[in-house]
């Protein structure tokens, strides 16, 4: 299937959305986890510390994706103007050896993970600024298998 990713058109045989350690992960590593899933219809795969949702269908996707950003700007919405500004950005991480294997032995595919700005206080204020990387949710973009 071919996605988009803002912009990044890839080709792929399917989507992960993983959502670590749900015990420890945020409430909206949550947030982002249910909208996938609420749009997908899929039940999440459980695995050992993990549930996955995978998408195989490129329209499928592009809800899936457009339910994320929603959850984010909501996010986004809910800081006090006055005293806060939220951003947030998609960090893209690709894992290869020489044969184009992961750490792993799989395949290496492309990452993408989150990471959150808040930015706190004046102009006058030294450290105002502060990002967080949601390490409990993250997606995989998995290879195109050759042969």
């Amino acid at each position: 299937m071919r996605i988009e990713f803002y912009g990044l058109v890839l080709e792929t045989p399917r989507v992960a959305v993983h959502l670590w350690s749900p015990w420890r992960a945020s409430a909206l590593e949550h947030r982002l986890f249910k909208a996938v899933e609420e749009v997908t219809g899929a039940k999440p795969e459980e695995g050992p510390d993990e549930f996955r949702i995978h998408v195989a269908d490129a329209k499928v996707w592009s809800k899936a994706l457009n339910a994320m950003c929603r959850v984010l700007k909501g996010w986004q919405e809910e800081a006090d103007q006055a005293q806060e500004r939220r951003g947030w950005r998609w960090l893209l991480e690709g894992d290869t050896d020489a044969n184009g294997y992961d750490h792993n032995g799989e395949p290496a595919g492309l990452w993408a993970y989150l990471r959150l700005g808040l930015d706190r206080g004046g102009l006058e204020d030294a450290e105002r600024a502060e990002d967080i990387d949601l390490n409990g949710f993250g997606i995989r973009i998995w290879p195109v298998k050759e042969g």
